[in-house]
């Protein structure tokens, strides 16, 4: 398998709504050429149900529901791109904090919340085959470390966490049994937390083929943890591992947006500057490191959103959004600092020479 170069780019279509633009040697051109120029070969979508309240106004943080999904998939297969889908199960953001189960579903349980999730897992990725856009991976639920659907599938009911997963795998293997079905859990040097999950569901005998970890070295430690645990996990369950998302900031300026993560102190703890260089660095020593990873376990790495611009009303959420999951950080752009374009729109040094990586 070609080792991957992914790019999570789900925000895109709001940010080009409110006037992004991306650049190569002085042209305005397509995000997706510039990212297949410099040698990305994967592009990973997030999907959310339903990410509108009930007057029809969008939840925000690129409102990806399927249409807008399709559209971009579109746009990555015209590159010749491959596809990863990462179903959130989930109205909005899910993530270890919070799983919260569609408004469709609320009133389902058990198996007929098993086959709900069947049914649309089979359903997205029916009209995703109709339009020519079949994801070639799909993740089953997002960063699922504390379980999926919440509270049915929280990870202490693994018997029902174990069916969700099962039945996300069925509709997708039922569409297209090539695809390659990921597991994907949060804090990427946890080597004891990998341990547990997987062990917890090894009895389920789930059909999957990719371990995928997150890692953001501000918040989850050393490179060498990682790959400690990449060989560790790949190894002692037969997978293959990926780092499905990551990132780090080229400056701890805000760019003139609230709520932005990367700081100064966030950059204490990683031995990377917070520069244009140090970014590229924390890169090429990354795809290094999973490509050390035992018997070619370590397929590749995706960076997470490089093309959020510094654009202020492009935030994580709208208002309504933090009040449909109850959640009270600050509205804004957070990650500004950690894309792969300057606040101009042109290619860091970092995405410039990924291809060489």
């Amino acid at each position: 398998m070609q080792f991957i170069k992914g790019m999570d780019v789900s925000m895109l279509k709001e940010l080009e709504k409110h006037g992004a633009a991306y650049y190569l040697e002085g042209k305005e051109r397509d995000l997706f050429e510039i990212l297949r120029i410099f040698g990305v070969n994967l592009i990973r979508l997030r999907l959310w149900n339903n990410p509108y309240n009930e007057n029809g106004e969008s939840y925000g943080g690129g409102t990806n529901d399927l249409e807008t999904t399709l559209e971009l998939a579109k746009r990555a297969k015209d590159q010749k791109l491959k596809i990863m889908l990462d179903f959130h199960y989930s109205d909005f953001w899910a993530d270890p904090a919070k799983q919260i189960k569609p408004k469709e579903w609320e009133g389902l349980n058990g198996e007929e919340l098993q086959e709900a999730v069947y049914c649309y897992t089979k359903d997205i990725l029916s009209r995703m085959r109709d339009e020519n856009v079949l994801p070639e991976f799909v993740q089953v639920g997002n960063e699922v470390t504390n379980g999926l659907l919440w509270p049915d599938g929280k990870l202490e009911n693994t018997k029902m966490m174990a069916a969700f997963l099962k039945a996300g795998i069925r509709g997708t293997r039922e569409v297209n049994p090539d695809i390659k079905i990921l597991l994907h859990l949060d804090f990427g040097t946890d080597n004891e937390m990998y341990r547990k999950w997987f062990g917890a569901i090894t009895p389920y005998e789930l059909d999957f083929d990719i371990i995928g970890m997150s890692y953001y070295p501000f918040w989850n430690g050393s490179m060498e943890a990682l790959v400690y645990n990449m060989n560790d996990i790949s190894k002692t369950f037969g997978k293959e591992v990926l780092v499905a998302e990551t990132s780090i900031g080229y400056t701890t300026d805000p760019l003139g947006c609230n709520g932005v993560v990367f700081s100064e102190e966030l950059e204490k703890n990683t031995p990377y500057p917070a520069t244009k260089g140090g970014q590229e660095q924390f890169l090429q020593d990354l795809c290094n490191a999973v490509r050390s990873v035992g018997g070619h376990r370590g397929i590749g790495i995706i960076y997470w959103e490089p093309e959020w611009l510094p654009i202020p009303e492009c935030t994580w959420a709208k208002r309504i959004g933090c009040e449909y999951m109850n959640d009270t950080a600050e509205v804004g752009n957070s990650w500004a600092n950690q894309a792969l374009f300057d606040a101009s729109g042109n290619a860091n040094q970092a995405l410039v020479n990924l291809g060489e990586m």
